[in-house]
């Protein structure tokens, strides 16, 4: 174990990256910890608030987000402040993810259906970081060759078309693929390929006069959301919690 840290992630320079990787999710675990307990009525916490102000916990996330930033970029490559400011930022990381939901929608949505925007989030954060520490560069930059990456002119190329792939599958509405895909190019190209999703913007450029393709693409997405939803909601409301039933109107 000691042998593969330090040929991996310490050699590499990788360390602030892991640190601030493992702070970041354990700081949204313990932060959904708490907030569960708090909904729960149970153990000894309760909203922080100024007055009637309630004080959301993404405010001081915003601070040691700022903080570990620009302390990264500050400290340099020498000594324990990097791995510190890697620990801030991902402190910080984590607290604004948590509430991402209410940034996006600018109201408290942390327990609503709304709110498993934040899990998503986090999780797909998780999921690139984790991805960059073993190995992946965005735009598949680490797939090149040395005489491509002398070349700039082939580099350049094959950025752009990695992120051309990329912007193709988001029109599609495939945000999760588009995401990856930035990562590790042959994702993005399947989904810059496959069928759009019936509400997207490329199926209601492209399709509107295809029905034979948007017929196809309502059955393909009935049949994904249909199969993959469950277990990602069951997985959601394990990490996030189960959000508050929608009231009937």
């Amino acid at each position: 174990m000691g042998h593969w840290l330090d040929r991996n992630i310490i050699e590499p320079g990788k360390l602030p990256l892991l640190l601030a990787l493992a702070a970041f999710v354990l700081t949204f675990l313990v932060t959904r910890a708490i907030t569960r307990l708090i909904r729960a009525g149970k153990g000894p916490f309760g909203n922080v608030t100024s007055g009637e102000l309630h004080i959301h916990h993404v405010v001081p996330g915003v601070v040691l987000t700022v903080v570990g930033g620009f302390g990264a970029v500050a400290s340099g490559e020498e000594g324990a402040w990097p791995a510190i400011a890697a620990v801030v930022f991902g402190v910080g990381a984590g607290l604004v993810l948590d509430e991402f939901a209410l940034v996006l929608h600018l109201d408290d949505v942390y327990w609503t259906e709304a709110g498993r925007k934040s899990v998503e989030a986090v999780v797909l954060t998780a999921a690139l970081v984790g991805l960059l520490l073993a190995g992946f560069a965005p735009f598949g930059v680490n797939d090149l060759s040395q005489d491509e990456l002398q070349n700039r002119a082939g580099a350049a190329a094959s950025i752009g078309a990695n992120f051309l792939f990329a912007l193709i599958a988001l029109s599609k509405g495939k945000a999760r693929t588009a995401v990856f895909g930035v990562v590790i190019p042959v994702i993005a190209l399947i989904g810059s390929v496959r069928l759009a999703r019936p509400d997207s913007p490329w199926a209601r450029r492209f399709y509107r006069r295809r029905p034979r393709a948007r017929a196809r693409s309502f059955l393909r997405a009935y049949r994904h959301d249909r199969r993959w939803s469950g277990p990602r909601r069951t997985v959601e409301n394990w990490l996030g919690g189960r959000p508050d039933p929608t009231p009937r109107p």
